[in-house]
């Protein structure tokens, strides 16, 4: 029997990254998120995002199919239930990467699921990585900021906290966890 793992820390701390590297490992399987918002890009349906229509997405909700969903933006964004338990009955380990308040809605209905925060080393670093993407007006780099000082609070409710220092590093952690 696998066991799911949730992932969740402020942006910019990576945590993306440090999933891409667990996934690369092969010590877990990505969850694909379901939404209902149209692909950005070259984003392709079953890879970054389920893209689903709204009426699907409802559906779906309302046969239980999600561990945790919300509505951001007038889209709907999920986690399905039926592929992840699919992989844990067959003895895989699976990685949630969803923010805090997904975190709760999951452990509300799996409270056997395991949370992982990724912290970052400090705030000014945090800083220096959201300013390094360069993807960010100054106004959503402090809102990030202000939303990061919330999330970091609310760490305690996670089963383990790890400090993304440098990828390898974190991965190397994250991996000690699964194995316990």
């Amino acid at each position: 029997m696998g066991k799911l793992f949730v992932v969740s820390g402020p942006a910019g701390t990576g945590k993306g990254t440090v999933v891409k590297e667990l996934i690369k490992r092969g010590v877990a399987e990505l969850s694909i998120s379901a939404t209902t918002r149209a692909p950005r890009g070259k984003e392709r349906n079953g890879v970054e995002y389920h893209f689903l229509q709204k009426e699907e997405f409802e559906r779906l909700i309302s046969d239980d199919g999600f561990l945790e969903y919300a509505e951001y933006c007038g889209n709907y964004y999920g986690s399905p239930k039926r592929q992840i338990d699919e992989w844990i009955a067959d003895g895989r380990n699976v990685i949630l990467e969803i923010e805090v308040e997904g975190y709760q809605k999951v452990k509300a209905k799996r409270p056997d699921c395991v949370g992982i925060f990724i912290m970052p080393p400090s705030l000014d670093e945090l800083e220096k990585r959201l300013r390094g993407r360069n993807t960010e007006t100054e106004e959503q780099i402090q809102k990030r900021l202000k939303r990061a000082g919330e999330e970091i609070l609310l760490s305690k409710l996670y089963d383990h906290v790890v400090v993304n220092d440098t990828v390898k590093k974190c991965a190397d952690e994250i991996e000690k966890i699964f194995n316990i």
